[in-house]
């Protein structure tokens, strides 16, 4: 009898950058939703913001799980996984381990290295499904290279995973509204990022900031949403908040008027929600996803300094058209939820034919 699986997930962590886990605990969460007896465990950093605050049982090593193979390959031996996830983490001694152990192995990838590493013959030959976190419009089709190699080898099987979009329940939904204000009217929603503190814009925080006071001056209701620590208070029409569960931020984003973050995660959940956007490269691949936005003309850009990014953002609330614009070139997109076909995938994986039956998501 199936009772549920073992679930390890190995999210690359560090000092900075929340993306990969932030997918790996949303994905974890919906498995613990459908196979409620399911064991799930992370590794991770013990240097990662959220490294006190996992629900999940975890191994907490002195730094990325990337760096640390020894302890990897026996948290896989020890625990036995049905599958282990490795999100832009992992080595190929690490990947090894977990087909020893009979694991299913998964591998998501969301920038192009990792992507060029999924794609080489030898890690190939031991992944079971080859995810990339974003869309194709946004991570780019599969090249002439890629189809070959998967043409000769028939594995692993490849999904482009849109986006991640938990539902928050009802009250969660209209909880995180009365804490920010905005049960009504138009707000503008700034998300810096969970991990920013790259050391390449080590001060974006505070320059996200300023542009939201600079929008908040105007007279617009302004919701700024930052890594916990930074300060909050700010001038009227300003709300500060301590980062949220992406759920709960998914509520703040879908009624947001504009929305102004990074070029991770965030972006292209409001752009599958169909909020117009302005996006600010922080970290090092986010420009040329930025730049594929730009062409399929779902979202403005603007560079990391507070007048611009707030006049970028005044731009759009004045020109509602432009506004309106970017709305129906989001929406004609038709991005789907990642996290539904994630979890669906990892059933079929592990019990075909009759796991994809049991209590959906």
């Amino acid at each position: 009898m199936f009772d549920g699986p073992r679930l390890l997930f190995v999210p690359v962590s560090g000092a900075f950058g929340m993306g990969e886990y932030a997918r790996s605990l949303n994905l974890a969460l919906a498995c613990a939703a459908r196979w409620p007896t399911a064991r799930i465990h992370f590794i991770i950093s013990a240097q990662a913001r959220y490294a006190s605050s996992v629900p999940f049982e975890h191994t907490a090593l002195p730094s990325s799980p990337t760096f640390h193979t020894p302890q990897v390959s026996e948290v896989i031996a020890r625990f036995e996984p049905h599958a282990v996830i490795f999100d832009n983490a992992g080595r190929t001694a690490q990947l090894a381990a977990a087909r020893r152990a009979g694991a299913r192995v998964v591998y998501i990838s969301a920038r192009p290295r990792q992507r060029r590493k999924a794609f080489r013959w030898r890690w190939m030959r031991m992944l079971d499904e080859h995810w990339i976190a974003y869309p194709q419009f946004m991570a780019g089709r599969l090249s002439w290279t890629e189809r070959l190699k998967l043409d000769w080898l028939r594995r692993p099987e490849v999904r482009f995973l849109d986006c991640i979009l938990p539902e928050a329940t009802p009250e969660g939904a209209n909880a995180v509204r009365s804490r920010a204000a905005v049960q009504g009217g138009r707000y503008v929603l700034v998300v810096p990022g969970g991990g920013t503190g790259h050391p390449r814009a080590a001060n974006a925080v505070e320059i996200f900031k300023r542009a939201a006071q600079g929008i908040a001056e105007r007279g617009v209701r302004t919701v700024f949403i930052a890594p916990a620590g930074a300060m909050l208070s700010g001038a009227a029409h300003f709300i500060g908040m301590d980062l949220l569960p992406l759920p709960e931020l998914l509520v703040l984003l879908r009624g947001a008027a504009v929305v102004l973050t990074n070029g991770g995660d965030t972006l292209i959940q409001a752009i599958a929600c169909g909020i117009p956007s302005v996006a600010v490269p922080i970290a090092a691949d986010q420009p040329g996803r930025i730049a594929r936005c730009l062409q399929a003309g779902v979202a403005r850009d603007a560079a990391l300094d507070a007048e611009i990014m707030s006049g970028a953002v005044l731009d759009l609330l004045d020109r509602p058209g432009a506004a309106a614009e970017l709305r129906e070139r989001s929406q004609r997109l038709g991005l789907r939820d990642g996290l539904r076909e994630s979890v669906d995938a990892l059933a079929a994986m592990l019990l075909p034919g009759q796991a994809l039956a049991r209590n959906p998501v």
